[in-house]
């Protein structure tokens, strides 16, 4: 085995901007607890794709078949993910580390507001009582309402409402000078903070200020500043760069900022910049794996947007041209993956119909070996993903790829899941579910590479979807808000569950007044 020098193996980045620049029919498990399942129970799954599953319309789950400790499987992942962010998070302000376990000290905005959407997970699942979470979201909100926006190189969380990637855990300032004030980062966080202010309706004194300081949270954000290069908005802004060089352009999990941007009653954007933004897709509309798709090579790309939004049956003007709608896509997307790790073009290790799922995550290090007499080059934390638009792989699984996935393809993602589980048990299947990645191909020792830690915005799809899946609380809540109805409806989507509620959100036209308050 040969051996190039290395960066440190676990150097982490964040995703979106960052990432970037660094290189009906819906489904309900069974909702009764049951115990939690030890990490070597079960045998292995059939994995052949079902017709059905081929054939479904868009937005149609079929169901598939039911495997002994299924149910109980997807318990103990969903309450072992959920205790990652309850676990990790600083109860005194709500701050989520990017990452956890570890003794890094940096804290993910976007982290915080998967963490904002896991407690209401938790109320209702019964892992906490309702009066706990409500009491940790509050605390949240009233740290980042108060913490300190303005323009200085040191000591703010935030300028113009937009807050920075990374924060200090206590003090909840810019961590450091390379983290940017994030679109995206942002923008996650307002997933959270706007599941909140429709989840906690109850009028008792702390649920009102929950829906308080999300509204207000929410009305700050000054979407037109973040339009440097319009019509397109910008990814970041720095305090000594000024505005990052690059816009959201082209698919990704770039549609809830662009809604968000829309639905905004303080500081909208232009009516046609979903139009100016879907005019970027033609170079990812294509064929991959024997699927037409919009494609995005990581699947978070498919997933971030969607575990806040029900885009099963409603269009926009592109999709309406396309005849798909972007759950069926990202449907496909699922399909594609797999598809991709089942032909394995690199001949990486144990790749397979169960044994599938690229994303951006961690990885064992910028190293490069000979393995099985062949040259092999693997990544540190890297945007890992399989498109028509690029493929970059180097053998690295990242759990949340398929698991994040699961409410498009429950059919082919639970069987993947459990035969990980099944395969490799403890080392990748700890205390709070399954770790960030793990490659089967990178000798360790007498083993395989694994991660030791679990990462805020992929441990996010996982609990989200999972829930969204199981009873859709995520996104039945969130069609309640009326800014996510607002912002479909002014990006032009009709149809599905949205046929009823487009008439009153284009008529509301300044949403969040105090009605739902």
């Amino acid at each position: 085995m040969t051996i190039t020098p290395c960066t440190a193996p676990h150097a982490h980045a964040g995703r979106g901007g960052t990432a970037r620049r660094r290189p009906g029919a819906f489904l309900l498990l069974a909702l009764a607890a049951a115990p939690a399942v030890p990490p070597d129970e079960g045998t292995a799954r059939a994995a052949t794709t079902p017709a059905a599953a081929r054939a479904a319309p868009a937005g149609i789950m079929p169901a598939p078949a039911s495997q002994p400790g299924d149910v109980r499987f997807v318990d103990d992942l969903e309450r072992r993910t959920f205790d990652w962010f309850w676990d990790a998070a600083n109860p005194k302000n709500g701050l989520i580390p990017d990452h956890y376990p570890s003794s890094d000290r940096f804290a993910s905005i976007a982290a915080v507001g998967f963490g904002l959407t896991a407690y209401g997970i938790g109320a209702q699942r019964g892992y906490v009582t309702r009066d706990q979470a409500a009491a940790r979201t509050l605390a949240t909100l009233r740290f980042l309402y108060r913490a300190p926006q303005n323009a200085a190189e040191d000591g703010a969380a935030g300028y113009h409402g937009f807050y920075y990637h990374f924060l200090d855990p206590d003090r909840g300032t810019r961590f450091a000078r390379w983290s940017e004030l994030s679109s995206v980062d942002t923008t996650l966080l307002l997933g959270g903070v706007l599941f909140a202010q429709s989840y906690y309706d109850r009028d008792t004194p702390g649920e009102r200020a929950i829906r308080r300081l999300a509204d207000a949270l929410y009305r700050r954000v000054d979407w037109p500043w973040m339009r440097a290069h319009a019509p397109l908005l910008d990814m970041g802004w720095t305090p000594a760069g000024g505005f990052l060089r690059n816009d959201w352009d082209g698919y990704s999990e770039g549609m809830l900022i662009y809604l968000l941007a829309l639905a905004s009653p303080t500081h909208p954007v232009p009516a046609d910049t979903w139009q100016a933004w879907t005019a970027t897709y033609a170079r990812q509309w294509g064929t991959f794996q024997g699927q037409t798709l919009l494609n995005f090579a990581p699947l978070f790309g498919h997933q971030y947007s969607h575990s806040w939004v029900d885009f099963r049956g409603i269009r926009d003007g592109w999709g309406r041209t396309h005849d798909v709608d972007y759950f069926e896509n990202s449907r496909r997307a699922t399909y594609a993956q797999r598809a991709y790790a089942q032909a394995n073009p690199g001949g990486w290790r144990d790749y397979g119909a169960n044994v599938w799922g690229l994303t951006a995550c961690n990885g064992p290090g910028i190293v490069t070996m000979t393995v099985d007499g062949r040259a092999r080059s693997f990544q540190a934390y890297s945007a890992r993903g399989a498109g028509r638009d690029y493929i970059s792989d180097d053998g690295t699984i990242a759990p949340t790829a398929a698991g994040g996935s699961i409410a498009f393809a429950p059919e082919i993602v639970l069987p993947a899941l459990r035969e990980m589980q099944d395969r490799y048990g403890a080392r990748i299947y700890n205390r709070y579910g399954f770790v960030d990645a793990f490659n089967p191909s990178f000798p360790s020792g007498t083993s395989y590479w694994a991660d030791t830690e679990q990462f805020g915005i992929d441990q996010g799809p996982i609990l989200l979807m999972i829930e969204n899946w199981r009873s859709g609380l995520v996104w039945s809540t969130m069609k309640k808000n009326p800014y996510i109805r607002a912002g479909l409806a002014r990006a032009g989507f009709s149809g599905g569950w949205l046929t009823e509620e487009t008439r009153q959100a284009q008529a509301d036209s300044s949403p969040g007044t105090g009605r739902h308050m």
